[in-house]
C-alpha cells in the first residue's frame, strides 16, 4: 500500500491505548474528586472510597462500612492543521480541523465493609482509562480521496473490576492489595487510504482509494496492586504502590469498504472485514507519596507516579484473513514499533477544611510518553500541566466532593518532510506519524458521593 501505511499505524496505535491507557491522553489521571481536586498526589494519604485505586492498604484505615460513588465527565477540544510548500505556489493549508465537541462519561463506584477488627474487605468498579477524538470528515478531505462523507472518530475505555483486602498492622502500619480484572473496549474509524495496482501498460499502475476503514476490539486481562501506608505520627504520612504489568487479550474485526472495490478490479474475491488478535502489556506502575499536616485544618500532599511505558516497543498483529494477513506482512504493518519513553509524573496537592467545608486545590505535570514520530491525528497524546480545584462538604457520614481538572497541552509540530521517502530529511523512524501541528485542551468537570454508615 502507499498511503494505506498511514491508516494501518494510526489504527493500531489507538488499539494499543485502549489497553495501555494508564497515564497521559487517554487517561483519568485521577479517580475520586476529592483526590483529583489535590491534583492527584494522594497515595500518601488515600483516606476516602477511591482508596483501592491509589494505595489499596488505605482501606485498612476504615472503621464502618463506605459506600462511594465518583463521575466524571471528560471533554477534550483539539486543533489540527496541516500545510504543505508547493513550489511555485507557496504553503497550502491541506487540513484546518477543529474537533467535534464530544462528551465522555466515567466514573467509579467502590463498597467497603470492616470484616474484623483489623481487616477490611471492599469491591470497586471504575474507569482508568477512557477518552477519544472525533472529527468532521469535511475537514480531512483532501487527505482521504476528496470523500467528505468518511468518518474520523475514537472511542476508547477500560474497566476495572477490583475486588481488594487491607490488612491493619498496628496504628502506624497498614497493608493492602486488590486484583485488577480488566476489560478494554474500542471503537475507531477512519479513511483506509489506498493501493495501486500495478498495469502492462503506462503509467504502469493504478491508484485504487480504499474508502472507509473501521475496527472494534474487546479483551480481558489480569493484574493486581499492593501498597503499604505508614503512619509515624498524626502530622505526616507516607505511602507507596506497586501495580504489576497486565497483558490483555484483544479480538475483534476490522472492515475496509473499498475492498470489495480492489477484489473487482482484480477479479478475485476479497474479504472486506478480517478478525484479528493482539495480545497487549499494561506497564508496571509505581507511586510514592507523602502527606503532611502542618496544622490541624491544613493537609499538603505530594506524589511523584512512574509508568514502565519503555517495555512498549513493537506491536503484533494477528489477521486471521489470509489476504489481509498477507496484505499487513508485506507492508510491515502486522508489527508496529512503538518506540514509548517511561514517564513520571510529579503531583501536588492541598486541602482546608473550614468546620464541614473543605477547599482543595494542585498541580501534575503529565508528560506524554510517545515521541513525536509516532504521533497521530486520532490520539490526543500531549505533554499536559494540569491545574485541579474543588471543594467539599461532610454531614454526618455524608460526603459531597466537587472538582474540576484543567488539562493544557503542550503544541506538538510533526514535520512532514521526515514522513515522506522522496524528501532528503526523510527518517524512517517517521513513517508512521501523521504531520501537522496538534493543540489539545481537557476539561474535566466531576462529582463525588460517599457515606459511612
Amino acid at each position: 500500500m502507499k498511503r494505506g501505511r498511514l491508516f494501518f499505524s494510526v489504527a493500531t496505535f489507538i488499539v494499543f491505548l485502549s489497553s495501555l491507557a494508564i497515564a497521559n491522553g487517554l487517561n483519568l489521571n485521577s479517580l475520586g474528586s476529592r483526590a483529583l481536586a489535590m491534583g492527584g498526589a494522594f497515595v500518601g494519604l488515600a483516606d476516602d472510597f477511591s482508596a483501592i485505586y491509589w494505595n489499596p492498604a488505605g482501606i485498612a484505615q476504615f472503621d464502618k462500612q463506605c459506600f462511594g460513588f465518583y463521575g466524571t465527565d471528560i471533554i477534550p477540544s483539539g486543533t489540527y492543521k496541516f500545510e504543505m510548500l508547493v513550489q511555485g505556489f507557496g504553503t497550502i493549508t491541506v487540513v484546518d480541523a477543529e474537533a467535534v465537541s464530544k462528551h465522555y462519561l466515567a466514573g467509579m463506584a467502590a463498597y467497603y465493609r470492616p470484616v474484623s477488627e483489623n481487616i477490611v474487605a471492599g469491591i470497586a468498579v471504575y474507569v482508568p482509562a477512557g477518552l477519544g477524538q472525533s472529527w468532521d470528515g469535511a475537514d480531512f478531505a483532501a487527505i482521504a480521496g476528496y470523500d467528505p462523507s468518511l468518518e474520523w472518530r475514537s472511542k476508547i475505555g477500560l474497566v476495572t473490576i477490583a475486588p481488594a483486602i487491607a490488612y491493619r498492622i498496628n496504628d502506624q502500619f497498614f497493608v493492602g492489595a486488590s486484583l485488577n480484572i480488566n476489560y478494554g473496549v474500542f471503537d475507531v474509524a477512519m479513511h483506509a487510504g489506498s493501493t495501486e495496482i500495478p498495469l502492462i501498460f503506462p503509467p504502469y499502475y493504478m491508484e485504487v482509494d480504499l474508502g472507509q476503514y473501521e475496527e472494534n476490539m474487546n479483551g480481558w486481562g489480569y493484574g493486581a496492586t499492593f501498597g503499604i501506608l505508614v503512619k509515624p505520627s498524626e502530622m505526616f504520612s507516607l505511602g507507596a504502590t506497586f501495580r504489576t504489568s497486565s497483558k490483555v487479550e484483544y479480538s475483534g474485526d476490522a472492515s475496509i469498504s473499498g475492498l470489495s472495490t480492489l477484489g473487482s478490479i482484480l477479479g478475485a474475491t476479497l474479504n472486506s472485514t478480517s478478525d484479528l488478535e493482539r495480545v497487549i502489556t499494561w506497564p508496571m506502575w509505581i507511586a510514592g507519596g507523602v502527606a503532611f499536616k502542618p496544622m490541624e485544618n491544613l493537609t499538603l500532599t505530594a506524589d511523584v507516579q512512574y509508568t514502565q511505558w519503555s517495555k512498549i516497543d513493537v506491536m503484533e498483529t494477528d489477521y486471521k484473513d489470509s489476504f489481509w494477513r498477507f496484505l499487513m506482512t508485506k507492508e510491515g504493518d502486522d508489527k508496529r514499533p512503538m518506540h514509548w519513553d517511561d514517564a513520571v509524573q510529579i503531583r501536588f496537592g492541598a486541602e482546608y477544611k473550614i468546620n464541614t467545608i473543605a477547599i482543595r486545590g494542585g498541580y501534575y505535570y503529565d508528560p506524554s510518553p510517545a515521541p513525536d514520530r509516532t504521533m497521530n491525528v486520532l490520539l490526543p497524546n500531549y505533554d499536559f500541566n494540569v491545574f485541579t480545584l474543588g471543594f467539599g462538604y461532610n454531614l454526618n457520614g455524608l460526603q459531597v466532593d466537587f472538582s474540576f481538572e484543567y488539562l493544557t497541552g503542550k503544541e506538538r509540530d510533526i514535520p512532514f518532510g521526515k514522513t515522506q521517502e522522496e524528501f532528503p530529511e526523510y527518517d524512517p523512524e517517521w513513517k508512521t506519524a501523521m504531520p501537522g501541528v496538534y493543540n489539545m485542551n481537557i476539561v474535566v468537570p466531576n462529582i463525588s458521593i460517599s457515606y459511612k454508615f
